[in-house]
Order: C-alpha cells, then structure tokens, then sequence
C-alpha cells in the first residue's frame, strides 16, 4: 500500500469522465488499497479515484466503521432532498451548501467482483452523491448554492469534531 497525492480542483485530470472497469485483477486492489491509506491518513469520508490521478470508475467511503469500495458504481434510485454544508479534500481550505438526495441507492461490484447494492441515508447520500460526481468530472462546486472559505477556527472546530 501506498500514499496517493491528492489532486486539487485546479487539476484537469478531475474534469474528465472515468473509465468502466471491465477487469478486476491486482492493479485494480492495489488502487482500492492505496486509495484507503491515503483516506484514513487525511481522515476523510470519502474518495474517488480521480482524486489521485487515476481515471477509473472507483470510489471507496468509510463511515461508521465500515468501508464501502463500490467499482462501476451507478445511482439507481435517489429520494427526497437535502441541503447539507460539503466540503472536499481536493478544494481545501472551503466548504458549501449543496443540495443532494436524502436518499440514494447504489448499485456496484464489490472487491472480488460480486455485484452489491448499497444504500444510504442524509449523509451517507451526500457522501455516495458527492464521490460519483467526480467519476463524471462534476464537484461539489459546481453545484454549490453558497461557497465558504474556512478559518483556522473553523478547520480546528471540524478536526474536534470528527474525533
């Protein structure tokens, strides 16, 4: 396992449309493993490939003591709507309100190939909405109804937070 760099909004690479996995062989875990290092060294919720430089349809999201890795992931089914304050680990240093799916279901391969569904409420919504905008080469700005940029104050009460 590796650290990625993470690659920031001004960086083409995160406007371009992912490729569909048609393979899963080593490369592919190898990513999937590099991809929750560099999640759980930077304490994140969520990441797509794109963000490390890599334009395949991935996406990993650990919440509640649980990683998700979702591979061709696709939106079956969304409801209802939310208006939530989002921030991402390729626009630093911002947040803004976006209005996503309070509900949305997933449909993925898992790691070994398997077909899952996966469903999530409020957050977990945003968080599945959020990452497989960037395998399309949306983000979350693009979206945003309001942009805030953070404080030192405000990046310390969100660090206080997550803990």
């Amino acid at each position: 396992m590796a650290l990625r760099t993470i690659r920031l909004e001004t960086d083409p690479l995160l406007r371009k449309k992912s490729k569909v996995i048609k393979k899963i062989d080593e490369k592919l875990l190898v990513l999937l493993d590099d991809m929750r290092e560099t999640l759980r060294n930077v304490n994140g919720l969520g990441l797509a490939a794109p963000q490390i430089g890599s334009l395949k349809r991935v996406v990993i999201i650990e919440m509640e003591d649980r990683l998700y890795e979702l591979i061709n992931p696709e939106i079956v089914e969304t409801k209802g709507t939310q208006r939530r304050k989002e921030g991402c680990l390729s626009v630093p240093g911002r947040n803004g309100i976006v209005e996503r799916p309070m509900y949305v279901k997933i449909k993925a391969l898992n790691r070994a190939g398997e077909e899952q569904i996966v469903e999530g409420e409020e957050l977990m919504a945003v968080a599945l909405s959020h990452e497989l905008d960037h395998l399309d080469g949306v983000l979350y700005t693009d979206k945003a109804e309001e942009m805030f940029t953070l404080t030192a104050e405000d990046v310390e009460y969100e660090e206080e937070e997550v803990n």
